[in-house]
C-alpha cells in the first residue's frame, strides 16, 4: 500500500484513469464488432455505414492514448478493405 500523500493520489489517479480508459475500449470495440457482424451478413450498405461510425471513434482512441495511432490507421484499414471487398 501507498505510503506517502503523493502515491496515495496517484493511485486514487491511476484507478480513475484506468476506468475511463477501459470505457474507451470497450466503446471501441463495441464499434469494430458492429462493422465485423455487417460484413459476416453481407450488407455493403450496412457495413459502410458502421465504418464511417467508427473510424472516428478508433481514432479518438488514438488520440486518447488508449491505441497506437498506427494501430487505429491498421485497423480501420484493413476493416474498409474488408467492406470493400462485399460482393454487391
Amino acid at each position: 500500500m501507498a505510503n506517502t500523500k503523493s502515491a496515495k493520489k496517484a493511485t486514487r489517479v491511476s484507478a480513475r484513469r484506468t476506468e475511463i480508459n477501459k470505457n474507451r475500449v470497450s466503446r471501441m470495440r463495441t464499434f469494430v464488432r458492429k462493422v465485423e457482424e455487417a460484413i459476416a451478413s453481407g450488407n455493403q450498405a450496412e457495413a459502410q455505414a458502421a465504418l464511417k461510425a467508427a473510424q472516428p471513434e478508433l481514432m479518438r482512441g488514438a488520440q486518447k492514448g488508449v491505441l497506437h495511432k498506427n494501430t487505429a490507421s491498421r485497423k480501420v484499414s484493413r476493416l474498409a478493405a474488408r467492406v470493400k471487398a462485399i460482393k454487391v
